[in-house]
């Protein structure tokens, strides 16, 4: 496996994003989501923006958003990605992309091989999906939580485009990736100190173990 993309979330703070591009991360996301740890306000967002602009992909995670806001945060962040991490239907993902004409992530929760068949509904207008532990009913936030779901379900997944999210972290990457023969990951708490405070070493670590188990 070569050359796996690697996408450090929930970034708040300059510190951890100029650890993140100091790593060799390809992706910093940031989430605008009120009920997250890790939401930042779009004064917050127009700064960061500015410091990664040009060396790091910038991506937006939104939570069921509307217009007003999408066109809101992209003014303050500038994203080049825009990922989708609600319940957004594939109409609705659609209409993103066509407002906004940026890549598309789609952020889908796994419990069972249903749940991956059913993502292709999203493939005509996603450019990425992502693959996410399922949430528990009623859970307050769609991701970040640090679990885990049965990465078997996803060897030899052939459907496109994909991520891997879900409780990975600088321990477990590399076994996620060759087990799953993902062509990209994604974490938030698993390279965290607490909860919504990233860890510089952690990042750096996670990002080495990354690459190391794609050379």
């Amino acid at each position: 496996m070569a050359g796996v993309t690697v996408k450090i979330c929930g970034l708040s703070t300059l510190p951890t994003l100029e650890a993140t591009i100091a790593a060799g991360a390809d992706m910093a996301g940031f989430v605008f989501f009120e009920k997250s740890p890790r939401h930042i306000s779009l004064e917050t967002a127009r700064a960061l923006g500015r410091a990664a602009q040009g060396r790091i992909a910038k991506v937006a995670l939104t939570v069921d958003a509307d217009n007003s806001a999408l066109d809101a945060i992209v003014a303050a962040l500038a994203p080049d990605v825009l990922q989708l991490h609600g319940k957004e239907a594939p109409e609705r993902v659609a209409a993103v992309k066509a407002r906004f004409r940026l890549p598309i992530v789609k952020a889908i929760g796994v419990a069972t091989a249903a749940d991956i068949e059913a993502a292709t509904a999203y493939r005509a207008a996603a450019d990425i999906l992502l693959f996410d532990a399922k949430p528990a009913l009623g859970a307050a936030v769609p991701g970040g939580a640090g679990a885990v779901f049965d990465w078997e379900l996803l060897r030899g997944y052939s459907g496109g485009d994909w991520m891997l999210s879900g409780g990975l972290d600088p321990a477990n990457v590399a076994e996620a990736l060759r087990r799953t023969g993902a062509p990209a990951v994604d974490v938030s708490s698993g390279v965290e100190s607490a909860r919504g405070v990233k860890d510089e070493a952690k990042i750096a670590a996670f990002v080495a173990a990354a690459r190391g188990a794609s050379v």
